[in-house]
């Protein structure tokens, strides 16, 4: 079967269709539900997934109504939105930097998200919301840090990667001394936070990281072609008309909202951003950026690690970003030994 066909539209219209990428992007998506469907009917009042759907639908008793839409359902669609936001922007950061390890994880965006999390935490003892807004502060000015550092005649891929990697470093100490200035109460609540976590999640964080991505997705997916041409150089993005610095530029500022709102909405959720992008591309063999699919890969693995971290230990439940790290963890000693039995390394 061959992978690319061409489909004609009326008119004279006629697109590419990459077969393969399409049906990863579909199993991808049916992944992500399903996921969605299994974990909302998980927990000390199990729900089998023929009733959450009927009461996805508003058809259930009152019980599973509250249960479902209350309860469970905003937690699992902040998972899904964190999830999709943390796919997409470390697409979106690996594409611009042409490096794999550029991503948020590495170039410190989630250190400073901590870092304006932590501030609000231990020197104003705020609100569930401020520290929110706090997060995203933090991670708007290390991103605009990133980029006014690695300027000099435009961003490029190493410097940028190389700059990330030093303000990561400097926030990370930062980061520390904040805590050694709190309290015990405020170092607690300061650590869980760091952790990554979905626990308490509800319809305040679900409506403002809804609204964002409702704007940023569409956006950054306009951009695509921009950013395809990119990946072949400056000169040549140029030659075909691309107006280079100015895509880039609203691309790493939808990148950094992106990431800076999942943090804040749930904390540091660590590899997500670094393996998504990866998996999709192994997925797909598609050259690009695979946009749609590293969104739709973070969605599953995030929801997927959820569950895990609900269900795998019994009646320990480990806060999400535990089970993502050491996910991602795994992926990083799998992929060193494959590239090193390959010569690559």
């Amino acid at each position: 079967m061959k992978s690319n066909r061409v489909v004609r539209a009326p008119g004279g219209l006629s697109v590419r269709l990459d077969v393969r990428a399409v049906t990863v992007t579909l199993l991808l998506l049916a992944v992500a539900l399903t996921a969605s469907v299994v974990l909302i009917g998980t927990g000390d009042f199990p729900i089998p997934a023929a009733d959450v759907i009927r009461t996805l639908v508003g058809e259930g008793d009152a019980g599973q109504e509250f249960i479902v839409n209350e309860l469970r359902l905003p937690r699992v669609l902040v998972g899904l939105l964190v999830g999709a936001s943390l796919g997409l922007g470390g697409a979106l950061f690996q594409t611009i930097s042409r490096n794999p390890l550029g991503s948020p994880d590495i170039l410190g965006l989630g250190q400073g998200a901590t870092a304006g999390a932590l501030i609000v935490i231990v020197l104003f003892s705020g609100s569930a919301n401020q520290v929110a807004l706090g997060a995203l502060a933090g991670g708007l000015v290390t991103g605009f840090a990133i980029y006014a550092l690695a300027w000099k005649r435009g961003v490029h891929g190493y410097r940028l990667v190389l700059v990330g990697i030093g303000i990561s470093a400097i926030v990370t100490a930062v980061n520390g001394y904040l805590l050694t200035r709190s309290d015990i109460v405020d170092a607690a609540r300061a650590v869980v936070w760091m952790t990554g976590s979905l626990d308490g999640r509800d319809w305040d964080q679900v409506w403002p990281l809804l609204a964002l991505c409702a704007v940023l997705v569409p956006l950054v997916l306009t951009h695509s072609r921009g950013l395809r041409m990119m990946e072949m150089g400056d000169d040549v993005s140029y030659a075909l008309g691309v107006r280079v610095e100015r895509v880039r530029l609203l691309l790493m500022l939808s990148a950094v909202l992106l990431t800076a709102s999942a943090t804040a909405a749930a904390g540091p959720v660590g590899f997500v951003a670094l393996t998504a992008p990866q998996l999709a591309r192994r997925l797909t063999r598609s050259p690009g950026p695979n946009l749609v699919a590293s969104m739709l890969m973070g969605a599953a693995l995030l929801v997927s690690a959820d569950w895990i971290s609900q269900r795998a230990f019994g009646a320990e439940q480990l806060p999400v970003g535990v089970v993502t790290g050491v996910l991602g963890g795994v992926y990083l000693l799998w992929l060193l030994v494959t590239e090193r039995k390959a010569g690559r390394i």
